[in-house]
């Protein structure tokens, strides 16, 4: 099963329907914009005959090369992009892309599901484009070239191929006058013709297109390689001022990138975006977006959410010129586990996910984590990181801080609360006083540390209830003159 993809103006920037816009070919026009048809302008016209009816000087009038390499780099980023949905993807002829999709109806919902994700894939990367399905790789390839069309099964496609005309054969072209002699003008007349005559005629190449078209013969294909390394750059007809106008590059760059992910069975977790001002005389460093994932993922929709984010934030300091996408830190993708039961709330991949959207909306330096610290203060226990450099760091906690910060579980209870600074406690009759007489119903919990940084703490912890059974966590100060307690902490 064979999928044709024939982009009709990869030379030709996105048109509205207010453009005036012309594509010239050797001194012809090649393609034109709906806006130039209506006034007036044809296929095939001179270059003279277009400035008499389009005068350069009128606003709006755009007049455009034909760019062949430009074509050939935009039918290759074409190929990257899809080979998310299939690895036997090759370049054919006149701008097509065949694709070998047997192996991949049932995972992406059959052929219907499979037609319009691949039309989708095509339009986010700006392309115009007819898709073909077919049994055979040349049968869809004829049939793209007639507009499109889906068929299954190989008594379908024979129908469809003998109603085309002889003139999508390349093979053909210089014998179409002697063909329209004898009056043969579709694929069903030029099969009844004696195959030995047909071929001194017109050569072989005809009749092996036709047998490799109703599946009669085999066909031989060079399958696209994705590169070991992924970088792709895309550069602007104009001057882009604003970073809302670089949404359609960084989403065609991102399918580019998620075929290639695809390809290499690869999932990313660090992508470099770099933004291209000036050049020359008054050249401007490139501006750099980093984006670093808490976990590899593969996602077009969620990377392409974390680089638009990121690129509200960001102040053009001069116009933008291209773009390049880098993938700099991939890993082997891991498998999906796709349990009875799944967990409620998400998957650790859902909340990973979550936290990479805000730490590129708000900042990673607001985006925190607490994490233990090796001290016996319980002021000084805690910490708050960021969230990414925890991820970058993929230190896992020790059990020496898991168990403390001295190495030994305590058997002690600490409160979930801690003050952000202790309450000085009234004393009444030699006991601590808030709101009520503190009982205290557990033993002490000595802390002596700080001398190494001149912060010396000499303290003893006791768990204290109220009169309505609540507890506290409470502290006595061992060297002082009188007795000084404090509260530190609340349990729930």
């Amino acid at each position: 099963m064979y999928l044709s993809r024939l982009p009709l103006e990869v030379f030709c920037p996105n048109w509205s329907t207010e453009t005036v816009a012309v594509v010239l070919e050797h001194e012809r026009v090649l393609a034109l914009s709906p806006a130039a048809r209506a006034s007036g302008l044809r296929c095939g016209m001179r270059h003279a005959s277009v400035a008499l009816l389009l005068p350069q000087a009128q606003a709006g009038v755009q007049l455009h090369v034909r760019e062949s390499a430009r074509e050939a780099q935009a039918l290759q980023e074409s190929a990257l992009a899809l080979l998310q949905y299939t690895p036997l993807v090759t370049l054919a002829e006149q701008a097509t892309l065949l694709l070998d999709i047997g192996a991949s109806l049932r995972l992406f919902g059959g052929i219907r599901a499979l037609c319009r994700q691949v039309a989708a894939s095509m339009q986010r990367l700006g392309f115009s484009a007819s898709l073909a399905c077919a049994p055979t790789a040349r049968g869809a390839w004829l049939l793209a070239q007639a507009g499109g069309g889906r068929c299954l099964g190989l008594p379908k496609l024979a129908r469809y191929l003998d109603q085309l005309p002889v003139t999508l054969l390349p093979p053909l072209q210089t014998f179409l006058p002697w063909l329209a002699g004898i009056g043969c003008t579709t694929v069903a007349e030029l099969r009844r013709l004696p195959r030995a005559g047909l071929q001194r005629r017109c050569g072989k190449a005809v009749l092996e297109m036709l047998d490799a078209a109703y599946g009669q013969a085999p066909e031989l294909f060079e399958w696209i390689e994705a590169p070991l390394h992924f970088k792709a750059r895309f550069e602007f007809f104009e001057r882009v001022l604003e970073t809302d106008g670089l949404d359609y590059a960084v989403q065609r760059l991102l399918a580019q990138m998620s075929g290639w992910l695809c390809a290499r069975h690869l999932a990313v977790q660090g992508i470099h975006l770099f933004l291209i001002h000036e050049r020359g005389r008054y050249a401007i460093e490139p501006t750099q977006i980093e984006i670093q994932l808490g976990e590899p993922s593969c996602q077009e929709t969620h990377l392409l959410r974390l680089l638009k984010e990121r690129l509200r934030q960001c102040e053009l300091p001069a116009a933008v010129m291209a773009l390049v996408l880098e993938a700099v830190q991939v890993q082997p993708v891991a498998l999906v586990s796709e349990s009875l039961f799944p967990e409620p709330g998400g998957t650790p991949a859902d909340y990973q996910r979550l936290l990479e959207l805000l730490t590129a909306r708000l900042g990673g330096e607001n985006v925190l984590q607490a994490m233990p610290k090796a001290d016996y203060r319980p002021e000084m226990a805690n910490q708050w990181l960021p969230v990414m450099s925890l991820v970058k760091s993929a230190k896992p906690m020790s059990s020496m801080q898991a168990m403390g910060p001295g190495g030994q579980g305590t058997e002690l209870p600490r409160p979930c609360w801690l003050l952000a600074k202790p309450v000085a406690l009234l004393l009444r009759d030699n006991r601590p006083f808030y709101g009520s007489p503190l009982k205290m119903v557990s033993p002490p919990e000595r802390i002596e540390s700080g001398w190494w940084n001149g912060e010396l703490v000499l303290r003893d912890y006791f768990v204290a209830q109220w009169r309505d059974n609540v507890y506290y966590w409470v502290y006595r100060e061992r060297l002082a003159a009188q007795p000084c307690w404090y509260l530190h902490g609340l349990f729930g």
